[in-house]
């Protein structure tokens, strides 16, 4: 499969990662902060071009929720962030998680924002060229985020691949017990879709062998998990990352009620090993 998220920016999905991540990040504080991003993308989306045009998942995602007079304030730093890449008029741009995190950056800290795909890259680089401590890599970022871990200091770990290789469930479960071997203090925020469910929770079992960290799960599903061909929804998993499940709660329940046909959101814990 050729992904392209393009076809895919500023749908449901997108709405609860990226509402979460500025959560994480206003709650992580104005400290020093390093930010590796495994799966960047371009970092900023033409949502008048023809592949967003063509999916329509922003229509039902961004748009709705950008003209929703009911959205809790748990979405509000991605509402003004896409209002501000907008000027009050019709949503045509939408901030990928680089434009994002960039923008929130606290004083004296370091992103780093990995892209495989040349030309996602190319772009990314552009979109990102005049932001001051971070840097974009085109590398493979499972492994960018193990070797560029810091030792000390505190570590968000963005974890978000388009899932169209088959060892990324495994992977992601190997980077972050890699990157906490590193530095016990990294933290990390994981996008995941749902879809076959058993291979969901077979994930689930297999972080919580390897890694020793709490975590929690965010699962919204815009439909019923009946055809494990489609994404039926998506999920977060929160290592190590401070409360803020009141707020996940919030997004979750809303894009599942409003955005989905018979949705529904789960929070839970999961124990580690």
């Amino acid at each position: 499969m050729n992904y392209r998220h393009a076809f895919h920016a500023g749908n449901f999905a997108d709405l609860v990662k990226h509402a979460a991540l500025l959560r994480v990040m206003a709650a992580l504080g104005s400290g020093p902060l390093t930010v590796i991003d495994t799966h960047a993308g371009r970092g900023l989306y033409d949502l008048a071009g023809p592949e967003a045009r063509k999916s329509g998942e922003a229509e039902a995602g961004i748009v709705r929720l950008m003209s929703a007079k009911d959205a809790p304030e748990a979405f509000g730093p991605l509402l003004r962030a896409v209002a501000g890449l907008n000027a009050s008029g019709p949503v045509r741009r939408y901030p990928g998680s680089p434009w994002l995190i960039a923008e929130h950056l606290p004083p004296g800290s370091r992103y780093l924002a990995c892209e495989l795909r040349k030309e996602e890259h190319d772009a990314l680089r552009s979109a990102l060229k005049s932001r001051t401590g971070v840097e974009t890599l085109n590398a493979d970022g499972y492994r960018a985020a193990v070797e560029r871990c810091p030792p000390k200091g505190r570590v968000l770990l963005l974890i978000d691949p388009p899932f169209e290789k088959a060892d990324d469930y495994v992977r992601i479960v190997e980077t972050l017990e890699a990157a906490r071997a590193r530095n016990r203090d990294v933290q990390a925020l994981v996008w995941l879709p749902l879809k076959d469910l058993e291979t969901f929770d077979a994930f689930l079992r297999d972080l919580e062998d390897a890694v020793d960290a709490p975590m929690l799960v965010a699962e919204t599903r815009v439909k019923p998990l009946t055809d494990p061909m489609k994404m039926n929804g998506c999920a977060l998993v929160l290592l190590n990352s401070p409360d803020i499940s009141a707020d996940l709660a919030a997004i979750s329940d809303w894009v599942a009620q409003e955005l989905g046909e018979e949705g529904a959101s789960r929070l839970y814990p999961l124990a580690s090993s």
